[in-house]
């Protein structure tokens, strides 16, 4: 009698036996051995496809279709692209759960608060145990190794001081909404159970990133803070900014701190799949010294400028939707800052399989060196054509337990 079998179990077993014959010793914990196929899959999903829901959208391929998502949380650090896809987040360490929307005391945070899960030594998973509004007394200063995952909840961060990830690394924060963000300092903040310190005046950001690496945005919904959107500056790098929906702001994205801060001179983002939406201005991002690959986004509305940089950035955009504002004298997608023509005309900003609508149009410099947009080359860019349904679920999702989110 044959026996029918699925490819995917097929595949499942090979990965398997890849396992067990590549290990050096017996398997002692079959626990472990699932959880390394596991990892497998989600990599060969990431990598190569195989096994996706088909959306096009590699990151939610990798995860939305498990209907046990819930159960599965961790594994969404398997499925990051580009430059910050190595961010783990807390996925080595156990789950906290946020019971406690309050921020009353940032020196002394109370157990079950959201400050209390960010600065603790040891990785964490933070999740939620309901909806929340968030208002934060000040900067909510993250430790190493977290995530903070908004799945299953209605999460805003809101109203107050927000999110700072200053000199750590690994932070994956996914399914936020982040709005209305205001300054905050001069008082003492803690930072991790052994220290606080005396914080200046904080800019105001959404998410500010300091000195940060290994950081991944997805899946947030953030607008009308007082600074930035999101911010990267004094030698951060190795982060992915995906998945996101932004509106109803100024100045967007700060991606390098001044021209004169050469340590930014080495810093990689990936900006991919987002939807940059109503109300916005400029800097969707506006860079400096680096390289940064802009790809598969969708862009439509601004009234400056899409994407600006100064002091030699190399900026490689790739399969993104331009949608030019009606005004005749804002068509254009770039603005080379703060140098002359015959400086700018040296920047190695390319277009490459852009849909540009409504007369936009990009303005590219360069000679192209082909090693200088290696460095600005993290994932493969899909045809513009796509970017309406790889973005249209952009920003923060609603997900229900027990189904494909």
């Amino acid at each position: 009698m044959t026996i029918p079998i699925s490819l995917s179990s097929l595949f499942l077993l090979a990965l398997a036996a890849s396992f067990i014959s590549s290990s050096s010793s017996p398997v002692q914990d079959p626990e472990l051995l699932v959880q390394e196929v596991h990892r497998r899959i989600n990599a060969s999903r990431r990598n190569l496809g195989f096994l996706s829901c088909g959306t096009g959208n590699p990151i939610d391929d990798c995860w939305r279709c498990d209907p046990k998502w819930e159960k599965n949380r961790q594994r969404l650090a398997d499925c990051g692209i580009g430059f910050g896809k190595h961010a783990i987040g807390g996925r080595d360490g156990k789950i906290y759960i946020v019971t406690d929307s309050g921020d009353d005391d940032p020196v002394n945070p109370k157990p079950g608060t959201l400050r209390y899960g960010v600065i603790q030594d040891e990785p964490l998973w933070i999740i939620f145990a309901g909806d929340m509004v968030i208002k934060l007394k000040e900067e909510l200063i993250m430790n190493s190794f977290k995530t903070i995952d908004g799945r299953g909840a209605s999460v805003h961060i809101a109203g107050g001081p927000c999110i700072t990830i200053q000199y750590v690394t690994n932070i994956i924060i996914h399914g936020l909404n982040i709005h209305d963000c205001k300054q905050g300092g001069n008082t003492y903040v803690r930072d991790s159970p052994g220290h606080y310190g005396w914080r200046t005046e904080s800019d105001g950001d959404g998410v500010s990133i300091f000195g940060g690496s290994h950081v991944w945005i997805d899946h947030c919904t953030l607008s009308n803070c007082n600074d930035g959107l999101i911010d990267a500056i004094h030698g951060s790098t190795a982060i992915t900014i995906s998945n996101n929906y932004m509106t109803h702001h100024n100045k967007v994205m700060l991606l390098g701190h001044s021209d004169g801060y050469t340590r930014d001179k080495n810093m990689q983002v990936t900006i991919a799949f987002n939807h940059f939406g109503e109300g916005l201005v400029q800097r969707m991002p506006r860079c400096r010294h680096g390289y940064f690959h802009v790809v598969n986004n969708d862009y439509t509305h601004w009234e400056m400028y899409a994407i600006g940089g100064s002091a030699a950035p190399t900026i490689n955009s790739q399969g993104n939707r331009f949608v030019a504002p009606n005004d005749r004298f804002s068509k254009e997608v770039t603005k080379h800052e703060d140098a002359p023509e015959s400086e700018w005309k040296h920047w190695n900003w390319r277009s490459e399989g852009d849909l540009m609508l409504n007369g936009a149009f990009f303005t590219s410099s360069g000679a192209g060196a082909s090693s200088s947009y290696a460095r600005a080359s993290s994932l493969g860019a899909r045809p513009s054509s796509l970017v309406g349904s790889i973005t249209a679920e952009a920003g923060a999702l609603f997900c229900k337990k027990g189904k494909r989110c």
